[in-house]
């Protein structure tokens, strides 16, 4: 099957026009050896089925960060029969930087101009043709939110998979560089000096090039190959060096990169149609008013609190309609089924617990979708722009506003990729202080447990709760950043630069495959994973099973109780509790739940699901719901729940977390403080919340 790759910056339109040329027919995995997700989908071309890469966004291939490597390496290593460099017509000249880059590694590339709508509202138009001409690749005018020129873009992409040869512009660096390009590349290819590294196979103009430019990687390969003809090499390029610091007082690599600029503004002014009337655009107007320094915070938080109103409001009724069937399924399986263990798992293993969490599937599906809309109108650069104005102030560098948005920072993410979104940050003690604090952010696998609870003891204050559980995460994270920058990772913040795209208005397709594409994952989450950790939770609660002689008969409201009492989850239970009830208030059916959590958060709400379901055998038929079961349990109290919460948000991240910690710092005893002191700073905050409740009640 032929493989199409797209390429492209940050911002520039890429993942939208993925989505419109793929559609549903998508798939998710991880590129090899790396746990940046790589997302591919199908389409046909010119009648031919093809498979469709989207390779993670990136100024360029140089392999400074892992995106870079990423992008390179699958370029390298798989050989995509045509690549699209997808290019933002209203930023043409950063753009362009990578499709030179693209076709300098030997690639069949093909321009998509996207954006062109956008270019002409600041007042310019980006002529295609002339583009292309100068280019010498083909080149398609695209509006991808709008699904225009899609067709043209895909017939261009046929023509080249088909064969047609193209004739793309060739850089000159300047008579010495590129006459060394020429005795590098012939060094390379002749000795074989690349062979059996991951650089194998790679184009030699594209290996020289880099090797002259001091890439790392590349010098390294070629180090490693051990070949006696590397040192004279190594001693033209060291030579070459010498003469441009002591002529020019600059190094090769930037006056290669210079050089390729001064191709690229060569290429703009035969290209780019300026209009007579420049004007402010409709993104810098609005952003007077969104990004004002007293302005911009307040409607930040205005939205933010509107917007978890809506959800809760609207996801009211459809949480209802999945209650309701999983207490009818709950109810006809109880029915058809004789007592026993089979029964008891099927029911209390199996549907209630992972009911418990699915039931509050769409409200995860308004949160994504509220993500899906921030992401796509352009705001979420423009929240880490006024955020960044806080993060300063606690010795945390602006890029890690990315990280912990992605986190969770808007409730719904995941810190999985909020901290692999760290790997931007150049400087170590800032990379390390945001992955030790990102996973407090509230993500999508803690929402079903803060819905519960807040459902069951802050019902009539549901979007402030939530406004005000993100806010508390922020303070969590920044107050301990603040403290690790202060003193093991002490050090000065790094300046922030970041781009603010232009506001689009999204489109309702993007917006629901993005909303679709997170909650087929959260419920994929719930099969695969959930429910083997509810059956081992079900079986921790029932087994060893207690003998019927030492139970009353007469006695059926207490049984289960009992049951439970007796179990290994019982035991593990009363054990910890000897230590949580007095502290936070937490008694063994809890403990057990925390403890399931640490699999995956989500894991919390089914491990209490099916201990209610095991211990409600005396439960009014009213209180099916399992935030009605806590409401009613004495034991449970507003300032209980609310310990819960804040535990929930502090303690041990779940292992898929942890694996990424110690991935990206490659240091087990970075992950073993990583859990170590999250769960002591949940143990104390849930104490404190407890305590101070308990006082005030």
């Amino acid at each position: 099957m032929k493989k199409i790759a797209l390429a492209g910056n940050p911002n520039c339109g890429k993942t939208t026009m993925f989505n419109a040329i793929t559609g549903a027919n998508q798939r998710v995995g991880n590129y090899s050896g790396v746990t940046v997700d790589r997302i591919s989908g199908f389409t046909k071309v010119a009648g031919e089925k093809v498979e469709i890469v989207d390779l993670p966004g990136t100024y360029s291939l140089t392999g400074f960060s892992d995106d870079e490597l990423v992008a390179r390496n699958y370029l390298i290593n798989e050989d995509p029969d045509v690549v699209i460099s997808v290019v933002d017509a209203s930023n043409i000249e950063r753009s362009l930087n990578l499709t030179l880059q693209l076709i300098e590694m030997g690639m069949n590339v093909v321009v998509a101009l996207n954006m062109v709508d956008v270019a002409k509202r600041k007042g310019f138009n980006i002529d295609g043709y002339r583009l292309s001409e100068a280019l010498g690749v083909p080149v398609a005018s695209t509006i991808c939110r709008k699904g225009e020129g899609l067709d043209n873009l895909l017939r261009k992409v046929g023509e080249v998979v088909d064969g047609k040869k193209s004739k793309p512009i060739k850089i000159s660096y300047s008579p010495e560089i590129d006459e060394l390009i020429k005795q590098t590349k012939d060094e390379i290819k002749g000795y074989n000096l690349l062979k059996d590294t991951e650089f194998d196979g790679c184009v030699s103009f594209w290996a020289a090039l880099k090797l002259i430019e001091g890439d790392s990687d590349v010098t390294e390969a070629i180090k490693a190959h051990q070949s006696p003809n590397t040192d004279l090499l190594f001693k033209r390029i060291k030579d070459l060096e010498a003469h441009v610091e002591h002529t020019l007082g600059d190094s090769l690599e930037n006056i290669i990169s210079g050089q390729r600029y001064g191709v690229i503004n060569a290429l703009v002014k035969t290209a780019k149609e300026i209009s007579l009337e420049k004007r402010r655009n409709i993104s810098d107007k609005i952003d007077l008013f969104l990004t004002h320094k007293f302005l911009g915070p307040i409607f930040l938080f205005a939205f933010l609190y509107f917007a978890y109103d809506i959800t809760f409001t609207l996801s009211e009724y459809p949480v209802g309609w999945f209650e309701t069937f999983f207490g009818m399924l709950n109810e006809a399986v109880s029915a058809a089924m004789p007592d026993g263990l089979l029964k008891s798992l099927v029911v209390s293993g199996i549907i209630d617990g992972v009911g418990g969490v699915l039931g509050f599937t769409p409200l995860i599906m308004f949160m994504f979708f509220l993500i899906a809309i921030i992401e796509d109108s352009g705001y979420m650069a423009r929240m880490a722009f006024i955020l960044d104005r806080v993060l300063r102030m606690f010795g945390v560098h602006g890029n890690s506003i990315i990280s912990y948005i992605i986190g969770g920072g808007i409730a719904g993410g995941c810190a999985v990729p909020g901290i692999m979104a760290a790997r931007t940050l150049r400087d170590k003690k800032e990379k390390l202080a945001t992955i030790l604090t990102v996973p407090f952010m509230n993500c999508g696998a803690k929402l079903p447990v803060f819905a519960l609870l807040i459902s069951a003891f802050f019902a009539e204050h549901k979007g402030p709760m939530m406004l005000l559980l993100t806010i508390l995460s922020w303070a969590f994270a920044l107050g301990i950043a603040f403290l690790l920058r202060k003193t093991a990772l002490k050090g000065e913040a790094s300046p922030f630069i970041m781009e603010l795209p232009p506001y689009r208005m999204p489109t309702l397709r993007g917006l629901l495959i993005h909303t679709w594409q997170r909650t087929w994952m959260y419920v994929k989450k719930a099969g695969t994973l959930l429910l083997p950790a509810s059956i081992v939770v079900w079986a921790l609660m029932t087994f060893p099973v207690l003998d019927p002689s030492q139970i009353n008969s007469t006695d059926q409201g207490v049984i289960s109780e009992k049951q439970l009492e007796h179990s290994i989850a019982g035991r593990m239970g009363k054990t910890m509790e000897v230590v949580t009830r007095p502290l936070m208030g937490f008694d063994w059916k809890l403990n057990i739940a925390l403890i399931g959590g640490a699999a995956a958060k989500e894991v919390i709400v089914s491990t209490l699901g099916t201990a209610y379901s095991i211990q409600g055998a005396d439960e009014e038929k009213g209180a099916s719901t399992l935030a009605a079961t806590l409401q009613k349990d004495p034991n449970w109290t507003p300032y209980l729940a609310f310990a819960l919460i804040v535990f929930t948000m502090l303690y041990f991240p779940c292992i898929a977390t942890v694996a990424v910690i110690q991935g990206e710092t490659r240091s087990w005893k970075i992950t073993l403080f990583a859990v170590t002191y999250s769960t002591t700073l949940a143990t104390i905050f849930a104490t404190i919340v407890y305590q101070v409740g308990a006082l005030l009640s």
